[in-house]
């Protein structure tokens, strides 16, 4: 089904993170201001708000740190939601896996998709992704992959006809591109089964990208590169009983004048009280070129959400039929004008364009076709 279609609740909940990611695309965004969690006061009222509004009754964890590390604040969010929607309530998070034993239990028993944001063999994790130096010693100095690998085989090695998948979430670089069958094989020894291979883009900072030609030179990734060798990994993913996904290919199951939720929008509440619609736009206070995203801000006086009816209006407009460069595009129904956040941190409007993207969008429809519904939709 077409990506717009999972509605869901999120919840950033913390600017905190145990990893210093090279590429982090909101470094900038978290480094220039204080640390914030969110309220569960405001999770609470967040839950309430979305389940009387929407039949959905799905709920994800998400950064802009890493949620695990207020693992008691997520806790209680999962039991507020169980004890309001009861057992129609299901669980999902984006977490980068690096988190101890009394963590992985419960996560076992109340996560239905955990979606791990890995980059594959060892070195390449590592290198990319390592320990934020503060907490190495609550891992006894293991390497993020040492951590992250442990977790992932022992939450697949118990989960005992649970209801539960572990799958990875891949930033694609020029490092591992090349790599990716052999990724195939490395996750599938891990007992994952279900991957979406991301392309790296731009970090998100005061101005759009095309503003910024510093930003623009210091970029490197070789679509070209990626799409050869996603192709390869795709099709011997397929014998060994693999998903293979391409955050590219994330509307080939369906048919829409959307690319995401963020267009609908679905709520994505910021650690400082705000609504955003994008993974993207993780706080709402001066988020720049970014703010068309921010959609609602919680009233502290009223305890209700205040909504931006002009922010809402203009994201419900930001569909093919309304954007130039899509109307006429023979993909435009399994892509639906592409990732609205990287667009808009790119070119500052919401009708702007990817290019490079579009093109390889067009080629992975040529060669791939229509697909078969999505078992899991891209995180």
């Amino acid at each position: 089904m077409p990506h717009c279609n999972k509605q869901m609740i999120s919840f950033f909940l913390t600017t905190k993170c145990n990893l210093c990611c090279e590429y982090c695309y909101n470094q900038e965004e978290r480094t220039r201001i204080k640390e914030h969690t969110l309220p569960l006061e405001i999770a609470k009222a967040g839950i309430d708000w979305y389940f009387a509004n929407n039949a959905s009754r799905h709920i994800r964890f998400y950064g802009p740190g890493e949620p695990m590390i207020e693992f008691e604040l997520l806790k209680n969010i999962v039991e507020y939601a169980h004890s309001i929607g009861g057992d129609a309530v299901t669980t999902e998070i984006q977490t980068n896996g690096i988190f101890g034993e009394k963590e992985r239990k419960w996560c076992l028993n109340n996560f239905n998709i955990i979606w791990m944001s890995f980059d594959g063999l060892p070195e390449i994790q590592n290198k990319y992704r390592p320990l934020n130096r503060i907490y190495e010693f609550k891992f006894s100095n293991k390497t993020s992959a040492e951590i992250i690998e442990d977790n992932v085989r022992w939450l697949n090695n118990n989960a005992e006809g649970r209801n539960i998948m572990v799958g990875a979430r891949v930033t694609m670089t020029d490092e591992n591109i090349k790599q990716q069958k052999e990724m195939v094989d490395y996750f599938h020894n891990l007992g994952i089964r279900y991957v979406w291979t991301n392309p790296l883009f731009h970090t998100v900072g005061h101005i759009p990208v095309n503003d910024d030609p510093q930003k623009k030179k210091e970029y490197k990734f070789d679509m070209d590169e990626y799409l050869k060798h996603y192709l390869n990994a795709y099709r011997y993913a397929n014998v060994k009983g693999m998903f293979w996904g391409s955050f590219l290919t994330i509307n080939f199951d369906g048919e829409s004048t959307y690319h995401c939720r963020a267009c609908t929008p679905t709520p994505h509440l910021t650690p400082d009280g705000y609504l955003s619609a994008c993974d993207m736009v993780l706080l709402g206070e001066a988020a720049y070129h970014m703010n068309p995203f921010i959609y609602g801000k919680w009233n502290t006086q009223n305890k209700t959400f205040d909504l931006f009816n002009d922010k809402v209006k203009a994201l419900n407009e930001r569909k093919t039929e309304n954007i130039s460069h899509c109307k006429n595009c023979e993909a435009r129904l399994q892509c639906g004008g592409y990732c609205l956040g990287e667009v808009l941190n790119e070119t500052g409007r919401l009708d702007g364009q990817k290019p490079e993207s579009c093109i390889a969008i067009k080629k992975l429809l040529k060669k791939l076709g229509k697909s078969e519904p999505y078992k899991f939709l891209h995180p």
